[in-house]
């Protein structure tokens, strides 16, 4: 049940946020309700709730990466189940500002007391459609990555593609009608490619993506692989994005901590 929307909350509010587990439906149904993509990632395991006055307005998803393989050896010494990755982080526009560092905070001191062998989380910010990462800058997060975004996929009035969910994932299917025709993609073990989907008119999309990493035990910082990135390389490489505009294309707004608007602006609270 969605109520009514609030006014932007002062900025006092954002200490009164309270964070705690949910199960996995609601914290899905609110990934469909408030995240830009309006998708949720099936591998999520754990699934944090965010509130304020008693109603909800955000949650924040964990769980393992898809493609461990290529990321555990970010950090050495790290075993298979000792990192995590922030797989989804949404919140309404009601809520105050500084309400994302208050819950990324929350739920990293969670994380670390709950699953203290968990020693780093690295998350990803889509500057191909939402932003480069404000809120991970501003809670203590070290920037890794910068790249040309060379998965996702897209052809007008279609939706997108990423194409790790067709080449790597495991038993799925992505049917599209395109043309009249449906297209259907299965997936067994991440059998599949793009080729039909190139066919179907899909290309790159132009963008960046960002990649975040967060210790949880700060002496694992001196056993990272990879040099940290300074945040001014950002801009300098053309990768600046706020609230889905790319720096230069549109004036910003004011920037906030806020990463980007929910399906409806205001975006209403969800009944918890």
């Amino acid at each position: 049940m969605l109520l009514l929307g609030y006014a932007r909350l002062s900025l006092g509010r954002a200490k009164d946020i309270i964070v705690k587990p949910i199960n996995a439906v609601d914290a899905n149904r609110i990934m469909r309700t408030l995240h830009y993509s309006g998708k949720i990632v099936n591998n999520s395991v754990i699934h944090l709730g965010i509130f304020l006055d008693g109603r909800c307005g955000g949650a924040l998803q964990f769980g393992p990466s898809l493609d461990k393989r290529k990321l555990i050896g970010l950090v050495k010494g790290t075993l298979w189940n000792e990192f995590l990755e922030l797989n989804r982080l949404a919140l309404a526009d009601w809520l105050p500002r500084n309400s994302e560092s208050r819950c990324l905070g929350f739920a990293m001191r969670w994380l670390r007391k709950t699953y203290p062998w968990i020693k780093w989380v690295v998350s990803f910010a889509d500057a191909t459609q939402c932003g480069d990462g404000t809120i991970y800058r501003g809670s203590g997060f070290v920037l890794t990555s910068i790249k040309v975004n060379d998965q996702l996929w897209e052809a007008p009035n279609l939706p997108k593609i990423h194409s790790v969910t067709v080449t790597k994932g495991k038993h799925i299917t992505h049917s599209l009608s395109i043309r009249e025709k449906k297209l259907s993609i299965e997936g067994a073990n991440g059998g599949s490619s793009m080729k039909q989907f190139v066919a179907a008119g899909y290309k790159k999309a132009k963008g960046f993506q960002l990649r975040y990493i967060y210790f949880l035990h700060l002496e694992e910082r001196q056993n990272l692989t990879v040099p940290v990135i300074p945040f001014s390389d950002i801009e300098r490489l053309g990768a600046k994005m706020y609230r889905g505009k790319r720096a230069g294309s549109e004036p910003f707004d004011t920037p906030g901590s806020q990463p980007g608007k929910g399906g409806e602006t205001p975006t209403p609270a969800l009944q918890s």
